[in-house]
């Protein structure tokens, strides 16, 4: 059962992608890529809104999502969203163990 978090970070004049590449460029997201049980940690950028990015933070469980909570990672990401002043949305979503139905799969491509 994965859970997966989907974090809008907004700001303005830019900022919140100024700290999605901090973030990248200081190392902070492959370190917490590396983190065990971390599955998936990408920013996007929303089309039709410059002043958001969204993060997709996935993890194998709630006790992976606690051990990172815990780490110094933390503090570091709780810095960065401080120096770019921004504000979160935050969803949480936990994975359906049974998959996609047969009838919703008629309306994916390979």
């Amino acid at each position: 059962m994965a859970i997966t978090i989907n974090i809008y970070y907004t700001g303005e004049n830019g900022s919140a992608k100024k700290f999605a590449e901090e973030m990248i460029n200081s190392s902070i997201v492959d370190d917490i890529r590396a983190e065990e049980g971390n599955l998936r940690y990408e920013y996007f950028f929303p089309i039709d809104d410059k002043e958001t990015v969204l993060l997709i933070d996935s993890w194998q469980n709630q006790q992976a999502i606690d051990l990172h909570h815990q780490s110094p990672m933390m503090t570091k990401i709780a810095d960065l969203r401080e120096k770019y002043h921004l504000h979160m949305k935050v969803e949480r979503y936990i994975s359906d163990t049974q998959g996609i139905p047969s009838e919703d799969k008629k309306f994916i491509k390979d």
